[in-house]
């Protein structure tokens, strides 16, 4: 987990991230917004990229499957955890109102994704983990 710093007065807030705290160099954003209340996305892994997903608005439940076990993180405004390679996700959206941010480790690749969470286990690929 980590939760950008927050800078504020009566003008407004500011969140911000100096590069060096991420495990990868970005090179792909995107964001997902207007998720009903509840919803659930994600559903994939990658092979190979890297990501770091934000919270920037609402509340969204991160589920990360690699060989090791489960863990779920509720993000909050502010918060973000990292998924690395080889790890499955999983995204609930909780407010209707949810925007979540991904920072990339590479660009967008069709071949990188794999959808059954038990591809995590597979030997093949541990050496990744």
């Amino acid at each position: 987990m980590l939760t950008l710093p927050e800078k504020g007065d009566k003008t407004g807030f500011l969140r911000f991230l100096e590069f060096e705290k991420l495990s990868f160099n970005p090179q792909r954003i995107f964001w997902v917004s207007g998720v009903p209340k509840g919803a659930v996305r994600g559903g994939h892994g990658h092979y190979s990229d890297q990501q770091q997903l934000f919270c920037i608005k609402g509340e969204v439940v991160v589920v990360l499957v690699n060989a090791s076990g489960e863990r779920e993180f509720i993000l909050k405004e502010g918060d973000s955890c990292f998924m690395d390679k080889m790890v499955w996700a999983q995204q609930t959206y909780l407010t209707g109102q949810d925007i979540l941010l991904v920072l990339c480790s590479t660009k967008f690749d069709a071949e990188d994704y794999f959808y059954n969470r038990e591809e995590v286990f597979n030997e093949k690929f541990m050496h990744n983990c």
